[in-house]
């Protein structure tokens, strides 16, 4: 189709036919969505299984009694902090204990535990294995 056939045809018609359709053109029940996760899976059948751990999880603290206000103005700079990665991480965590007990000469490789590693990984989302793990 050429331009000026599109140009005529889109004032005879009103608007854009083939134009992505929004929530603002249909009926008031029509609501597109805007993008949202998925909270589990169709299956065959076309039921919807539901799986818990997809589910997202808002933890908000509690905040009576706060000064501040809910909100930071696009004018304030941006912060100053370095990215927070793995290695940062346990060297602000685990490694000054590791340190201190390596020194008096108590450190133990067996009791992890004591430094917030844990033994198992039984019932977590996603598992760490190690990288030569054959699946």
């Amino acid at each position: 189709m050429g331009v000026l056939q599109n140009v005529v045809r889109g004032l005879v018609r009103g608007s854009d036919r083939l134009a992505e359709i929004t929530s603002k053109m249909g009926p008031n029940a029509f609501n597109r969505g805007r993008g949202s996760k998925k909270t589990g899976y169709l299956t065959s059948n076309h039921k919807f299984v539901k799986v818990k751990e997809m589910v997202p999880q808002f933890i908000v603290p509690d905040l009576t009694g706060f000064k501040l206000r809910p909100y930071v103005s696009y004018k304030a700079p941006p912060g100053e902090e370095e990215e927070m990665t793995a290695e940062k991480l346990f060297m602000e965590t685990a490694a000054p204990a590791i340190q201190k007990d390596l020194e008096e000469g108590t450190f133990d490789a067996n009791n992890l535990e004591k430094y917030g590693f844990e033994t198992t990984q039984e019932g977590k989302l996603f598992k760490l294995y190690p990288k030569n793990y054959v699946q």
